[in-house]
């Protein structure tokens, strides 16, 4: 599969790089180099553009403010020396994320990520009903910040969620617990239908509920209260009536 690849970085010893790894590759096209964002925005004005290898520190406008001004944009693989950023852009849907210096193996690797992305069918299906419609954010897996590195978390692997002041707890299958400084309610926001909230500082992940008795909860290796007020919806999460 052939992709029309376009850089944008603002150093020229990095967009060398950059063009010298597509140079080996026939597949991948290159279509020009950028060194800011208007710069970009006027090449996607003006050419067929598949693929675009992002700087996030950039002059005039990041590459964070570029990914949110465009309407429509290419797959984006994001090439930087720093690693905060990385959940911010995998928020914004962004393919990859590649800390500089990085090798060929693992540049091939994110165009890899790219190639099965485009690869997937699109057949065109009629609207499902609000019933069965399929949650917009349906992920396998989540990138959180804990401390100074960013981890990517499982979200299959994910037993429950818990409330800890400013912060949450997550509590993986393998016992491990991660602290993520992020509130309950916006991390329930990134969550599929299959984690259900059962009390105030409480989400679980419904496919490691073990067993129910009076109002607790046995998740994964935990004991859990269920509020009063959700009840109700994890008795119908159960099934029970």
């Amino acid at each position: 599969m052939e992709l029309r690849c376009l850089v944008a970085d603002d150093e020229p010893i990095a967009r060398q790089i950059m063009e010298n790894y597509l140079a080996q590759i026939p597949y991948l096209i290159h279509v020009g180099s950028c060194k800011d964002a208007f710069e970009v925005m006027q090449v996607l004005q003006t050419e067929q553009v598949d693929l675009l290898f992002l700087d996030i520190n950039m002059p005039k406008l990041s590459g964070m403010g570029l990914l949110r001004s465009l309407a429509h944009r290419p797959e984006v693989i994001i090439t930087t020396a720093y690693a905060e950023h990385a959940v911010e852009s995998f928020e914004l849907s962004v393919t990859d994320y590649l800390l500089k210096p990085f090798s060929m193996e693992r540049f091939l690797q994110a165009v890899g990520k790219v190639q099965q992305k485009l690869a997937k069918p699109t057949t065109a299906m009629p609207s499902p009903s609000p019933t069965l419609a399929a949650p917009a954010n349906s992920p396998n897996h989540l990138f959180v910040k804990v401390d100074k590195r960013i981890v990517r978390v499982e979200l299959p692997e994910l037993a429950y969620v818990e409330a800890y002041g400013n912060y949450i707890k997550l509590h993986l299958i393998s016992a491990e617990v991660l602290l993520v400084g992020q509130t309950l309610s916006g991390f329930q926001e990134k969550l599929p239908d299959n984690f259900l909230q059962i009390h105030k500082s409480y989400l679980v992940n419904k496919d490691h509920i073990q067993s129910m008795e009076g109002n607790q909860l046995t998740v994964g290796q935990g004991t859990l209260p269920v509020g009063k007020s959700h009840q109700p919806a994890v008795h119908a999460a159960l099934g029970l009536r």
